[in-house]
């Protein structure tokens, strides 16, 4: 939805369709700048720790110094360098991190007591409710937010190739995409230009990294998202339907 002129409870109008147009060419700096003077509040963040979720941080924390709240879904089965990285972000921008998780169980053991050994083998839909759209709409509630960013990009499968800049989400929330129009080679230009940390794991054959039971490395010549629920015939999580 790229047509509409939303308001905000700031009492703001923003023209989705104007800002699409004025933004479709812009650095991911421009976005995010303008991002963070136009909505002051209930601007947050949320990150997996993938190299283009930190690139946004990096931008927001260190280049513009606008910290903004960063929701990370704690599935309780990340990698053990996703949860390391996560670490050393904290310490580097100092960030205002918020977790949010699966009420109630907090290691994988509790988690296949209360539902079950290997969920997503057997209800990959009902795994992802409980662990990532759930907490996440909770986390995205209690932050009142009326803006949440992204680290999507148009180029990481063909599920994303027309996702706007900026657009509305199924709550009525402006959804950011400051990346949308980079490919995955000016990533990693900003990477090596910075000196930005980023997971190990990316080097290691994993372009996208989520669930350690249900991510695999990719090989050369397959889309960026391949490695994720490889076999299922699922694209995405269900958090940007």
């Amino acid at each position: 939805m790229t047509t509409s002129t939303v308001s905000t409870n700031q009492n703001a109008n923003f023209d989705l369709e104007q800002l699409n147009q004025k933004y479709e060419n812009a650095h991911p700096r421009e976005i995010l700048a303008w991002s963070v003077e136009n909505i002051p509040t209930g601007l947050v963040q949320t990150s997996a720790f993938n190299v283009d979720d930190i690139l946004i941080t990096d931008i927001l924390y260190r280049e513009l110094k606008h910290p903004v709240p960063v929701i990370f879904l704690d599935t309780l089965y990340h990698f053990r360098e996703t949860l390391e990285l996560v670490e050393k972000a904290k310490e580097i921008y100092n960030l205002d991190l918020k977790v949010y998780k699966t009420p109630d169980v907090n290691t994988r053991e509790a988690f296949a007591a209360k539902y079950g050994e290997a969920l997503w083998d057997k209800d990959i839909a009902k795994f992802h409710e409980i662990t990532k759209i759930e907490p996440l709409q909770r986390g995205l509630a209690e932050l009142n937010t009326i803006a949440w960013i992204t680290g999507r990009r148009r180029d990481q499968a063909a599920t994303r190739a027309n996702m706007p800049i900026f657009e509305i989400d199924g709550n009525g929330r402006i959804k950011i995409n400051p990346l949308a129009n980079w490919t995955r080679k000016q990533t990693w230009t900003y990477v090596s230009e910075n000196g930005m940390i980023y997971n190990p794991l990316h080097d290691k054959g994993y372009p996208s990294i989520g669930d350690e039971p249900i991510t695999t490395p990719v090989a050369e010549g397959e889309d960026e998202r391949a490695g994720r629920w490889r076999g299922s015939g699922k694209t995405e999580c269900g958090i940007h339907i």
